[in-house]
């Protein structure tokens, strides 16, 4: 009968050389993965919301969404791979991880300010927010008007 600690060991055996063949090792490395995969559920967090706040939720757009971060999770990795072909010293990886980042990062601040979750922010840091986000958060905004969203929060239904 297997245990729970033989489980996870033989789960641990197989997901760390993967995770290592694909992003390299190190704790750098982990980190900036971890970072990375918190900010994309942050950013999937505020998204739903954002739509379900403006009506534009569509299961078409997130299952999209799916496949969208499969692929950007395998930027880095590749980003990896094009290190180890030129013997370098992690700077594909780290510059593709710090771009994915920063867009994740505005994405989601873009993507909480549409879920009306900006006044929790003090105003001086909200000011700035917009100021980085600002063509993002225009971006979203449009793409949520194209998916019959409703900019603003109401729909025709509720004023009946």
């Amino acid at each position: 009968m297997m245990t729970g600690k033989t489980i996870f060991g033989a789960i641990g055996a197989v997901v760390v050389p993967a995770f290592e063949y694909m992003y390299g090792a190190g704790d750098a490395v982990v980190s900036a993965m971890v970072a990375l995969t918190f900010f994309i559920v942050m950013d999937w967090i505020s998204g739903v919301r954002a739509a379900k706040q403006d009506y534009s939720y569509s299961s078409k757009y997130g299952i999209d969404g799916v496949f969208r971060t499969l692929f950007m999770l395998g930027l880095p990795a590749g980003g990896h791979l094009l290190d180890s072909m030129f013997s370098l010293p992690g700077i594909l990886f780290g510059a593709l991880t710090a771009g994915l980042l920063y867009h994740v990062i505005q994405s989601m601040v873009a993507n909480s300010l549409r879920a009306g979750w900006g006044e929790w922010l003090p105003l001086n840091v909200f000011e700035t927010l917009l100021k980085w986000v600002g063509s993002e958060l225009d971006k979203k905004i449009n793409r949520a008007a194209e998916r019959g969203g409703v900019v603003g929060g109401k729909s025709d239904d509720d004023n009946l």
